[in-house]
């Protein structure tokens, strides 16, 4: 039948039926016949989309660099973004307009007045270090954003790929980075050798400790020697001491002893003596010749002869010639013998 058409839409596209200016049927992946002559069919694609963005903006500290990075999003409201969009297809599907740009235009320009917001308030160096702050403060301004409310879109994720100087800036900085680093790579190198500079010293320092430690050690062990010393040489003194006392004391009763063994004698000797003196107290006032006679009981003849010989010598003077023949005196000597 002539006007009469047939079209169908996948899943992914929210279709609306309009017939002569109202809504005959909508939804997501319809097939349907229609009369083009009083039918407008409007596709909406509600699967989510991304785009790049790039934006030049001024830091703070009157910087200049490029900001790059990425939105996505998906349409959740598709009855009020066909209210403020045209989304209209012909029987081949293709967009009578180029309205589905328009919503990345108008994010872009949301995402643009926030990121120049945020790099207002930053230097460049913090500019190129808060990526992630810079992309969160993106992400909440579009999500809050009236547009976008007034698309009926929804703001999946914002991600901020990167801060970029201008090359002049960017190889300052490069410079300077490198200097930096330089720096803390000379110190570290000062902070590693002072650390083994440390290491080496505590070492030392205990070595020395020990040998500290040692040497007092063997300090105490001679002060104790010295001192085992000592008490074994007083000890040895006090014995020598004691053991002199004791010779001393046995000297001196030796001593004793002999005085009294010296007394003893002495009285014994004085005992004798009195003994012999009076036993021969009654000879002493005897004659020789009495005793004589006593002696021998007037029995020996040999004597008699020696008192003859005595009363002789003793009358020399008197005698003119004596002889005495050899066989007198050998008949003497024979009798004692």
């Amino acid at each position: 039948m002539l006007g009469v058409n047939y079209i169908k839409f996948d899943s992914m596209n929210y279709v609306i039926h309009y017939k002569n200016g109202r809504v005959k049927k909508e939804g997501r992946g319809l097939s349907f016949f229609y009369f083009s002559p009083n039918s407008s069919i409007v596709s909406i694609p509600v699967q989510s989309n991304d785009f790049q963005f790039v934006f030049n903006e001024i830091t703070k500290d009157y910087q200049e660099v490029t900001l790059q990075g990425q939105v996505t999003y998906k349409i959740q409201n598709p009855k009020q973004l066909a209210e403020t969009l045209d989304f209209t297809v012909n029987k081949k599907k293709h967009y009578l307009k180029n309205d589905y740009e328009k919503i990345q235009q108008r994010i872009i320009n949301e995402a643009q007045t926030a990121s120049s917001s945020i790099m207002e308030r930053l230097k460049l160096k913090e500019a190129l270090r808060q990526l992630e702050e810079i992309e969160a403060e993106i992400f909440a301004s579009i999500q809050k954003s009236k547009t976008v409310e007034m698309l009926g879109l929804e703001i999946l994720s914002v991600n901020v790929l990167g801060v970029t100087p201008n090359p002049e800036l960017a190889r300052a900085l490069e410079a300077q980075t490198r200097e930096s680093l330089q720096k803390e790579a000379d110190q570290a190198i000062y902070e590693r050798r002072n650390f083994a500079v440390e290491q080496e010293r505590i070492i030392k320092e205990s070595e020395l400790n020990t040998e500290i430690a040692v040497e007092e050690k063997q300090k105490q062990i001679v002060e104790k020697k010295m001192e085992t010393d000592v008490v074994k040489q007083n000890n040895g003194q006090e014995l020598k001491e004691m053991e002199m006392a004791s010779n001393i004391s046995l000297e001196e009763k030796r001593k004793k002893l002999i005085d009294i063994k010296v007394t003893n004698k002495k009285k014994e000797a004085d005992v004798n003596e009195y003994v012999l003196n009076a036993n021969l107290k009654p000879y002493k006032e005897l004659d020789w010749k009495t005793l004589m006679a006593i002696s021998s009981n007037g029995n020996d003849p040999s004597n008699n002869i020696a008192l003859a010989f005595r009363e002789l010598a003793e009358n020399a003077n008197k005698i003119g010639n004596l002889n005495i023949s050899p066989e007198l005196l050998d008949s003497i000597v024979k009798s004692k013998s």
